[in-house]
């Protein structure tokens, strides 16, 4: 068994029971979201129907139901308690703007239950990473996509919580973080699965901190538990944590305890199929040796 692949069932129980106090701690979250809608304004597309992947407590479907009026949104996310507080709060704020109430799905990314060629502008912040199969995911979004639909999205990259990494590394044999996929390999990602012009770029946010508990506690509060099947699964040992806040402390500057996140942002087309001389399309399905 890979000890980095994620334990779906743990990200969905984090992700439910993170979900009343999710808002008050997603800063970086609801910042990377913004940056992402700014993006939107210079590109020409308006959607009938988006797809909004991971959704959570519904911050982003808000937007994006008050940037398409007219288009029908979907929020898909693979925890119902993070749906359940979307619909409490857009109950409310369906009542402030006119729009299309948003529709709820709860399911997996890499499974979507959803009809081929439906979406428009299939949008996702910071939400693939909990995805075991990238490539496969690319390949169902595309499925899932209209021809000359968007998609948009964000992710973390490799360097992540770089000092909490440091701060951990050696200290057992388990793994404490997920691992994260490099941009350049993400873009190699959307060709092979049959995108046209990808974008790919990325930004350094830093959070800083009082001290670590601060640090696991913001973590903890937006779900972002350590999901990998290599994780320790019994409570942490005195002497282990007392060895984790040595190091993290070797890192602090200006009184502050940094956190690093690594943001990777992406864009791509799904291009008109490509044909035979006879005019047949040509459309590459994925398969495993």
């Amino acid at each position: 068994m890979n000890e980095f692949e994620i334990d779906k069932r743990a990200v969905r129980r984090a992700f439910s029971r993170a979900a009343l106090q999710y808002d008050a701690a997603a800063v970086m979250q609801r910042e990377v979201c913004s940056r992402m809608l700014e993006r939107l304004d210079y590109i020409k597309h308006q959607p009938a129907r988006v797809l909004d992947v991971g959704s959570g407590t519904g911050w982003g479907t808000r937007q994006l139901g008050a940037r398409y009026p007219a288009a029908q949104v979907v929020a898909l996310d693979i925890a119902m308690g993070m749906l359940q507080a979307a619909r409490g709060t857009n109950s409310w704020w369906r009542k402030l703007f006119a729009g299309k109430a948003p529709r709820y799905v709860c399911a997996d990314v890499e499974e979507l239950p959803l009809a081929a060629h439906s979406i428009d502008l299939v949008w996702s912040n910071l939400a693939v990473q909990w995805c075991n199969d990238l490539p496969a995911t690319f390949v169902e979004l595309h499925r899932v996509m209209k021809t000359e639909g968007l998609l948009m999205f964000s992710t973390f990259g490799p360097d992540t919580l770089k000092e909490l990494r440091t701060a951990f590394h050696g200290v057992d044999g388990h793994n404490h973080l997920n691992r994260f996929t490099d941009m350049h390999d993400i873009g190699d990602m959307l060709l092979a699965a049959g995108f046209a012009e990808p974008v790919m770029d990325m930004e350094y946010i830093t959070l800083t901190y009082n001290d670590v508990k601060a640090v696991m506690q913001d973590l903890r509060s937006i779900g972002a538990h350590n999901a990998t099947t290599g994780r320790g699964t019994g409570m942490m040992g005195k002497a282990v944590w007392h060895r984790v806040l040595e190091n993290y402390e070797r890192l602090r500057r200006e009184g502050k305890l940094p956190a690093t996140f690594e943001i990777v942002y992406g864009h791509a087309w799904k291009p008109q199929p490509k044909k035979v001389a006879d005019g047949r399309a040509i459309i590459k399905t994925p398969f495993k040796l």
